[in-house]
């Protein structure tokens, strides 16, 4: 059959491209050292570094005692009083710190603050790994104007391909349906090249991290 079109030459361009493969003149290419250069900071210091530099707001607690009365008096100044919560060990922290909180999941498009767990905290990138096996699963990473992240020491890695062999570890053959990394506040700057915070999810991100390094 005669070529009659462009099309067929260029398709057929194609398959000859595939079935011809020429050599590699690069041998000795290092494919598995990291191409990135670690901070030599502590790993908590390097995330809080790193995660505030992308306009996260970073809380150290030394123990889970401070982190309650942390949380207590920042709740208080930025009036967190539409909270919502589904993560029982966190319930049990605010219902000591005297914060009122929701874990209606029929009201969760009103909520104004989320609070969560989170799976690994990504030091060089300092963002944060959540997937949808946690107790709050897709929904208070995404409605809530604020999202407060519980963490604690244990759970910092150097990268993220740390971070994903991590979650491999823990899950094994049954993955998450969701693993979602998160890298400060929501924001966009698609629209006349005008940065919006918020534009799809939360506009405040805080980090509060509980150091269990002696536990």
């Amino acid at each position: 059959m005669d070529e009659s079109t462009s099309r067929e030459k260029v398709l057929k361009k194609v398959r000859n491209a595939g079935i011809v493969q020429a050599d590699c003149p690069y041998t000795d290419i290092d494919f598995s050292s990291n191409v990135f250069v670690m901070s030599e900071e502590p790993i908590d210091i390097a995330f809080a570094e790193a995660f505030t530099k992308i306009a996260g707001k970073f809380v150290y607690c030394a123990d889970e005692t401070e982190f309650i009365e942390n949380f207590k008096l920042i709740a208080k100044e930025q009036n967190w009083n539409q909270l919502f919560c589904f993560e029982e060990k966190l319930k049990m922290w605010l219902d000591d710190a005297g914060n009122a909180y929701s874990h209606n999941s029929d009201n969760i498009t009103q909520a104004q603050q989320g609070i969560t767990f989170c799976e690994f905290l990504i030091s060089r990138l300092g963002s944060i790994m959540v997937s949808s096996a946690q107790a709050s699963g897709r929904r208070l990473i995404v409605y809530p104007d604020t999202h407060i992240v519980v963490a604690y020491t244990s759970q910092l890695v150097l990268d993220l391909p740390d971070a994903l062999l991590a979650i491999s570890e823990k899950y094994g053959k049954q993955l998450p349906s969701l693993i979602s990394v998160i890298s400060g506040p929501s924001r966009t700057a698609d629209i006349e090249k005008t940065l919006v915070m918020g534009a799809h999810g939360p506009r405040d991100l805080y980090v509060f991290l509980i150091d269990n390094s002696a536990i």
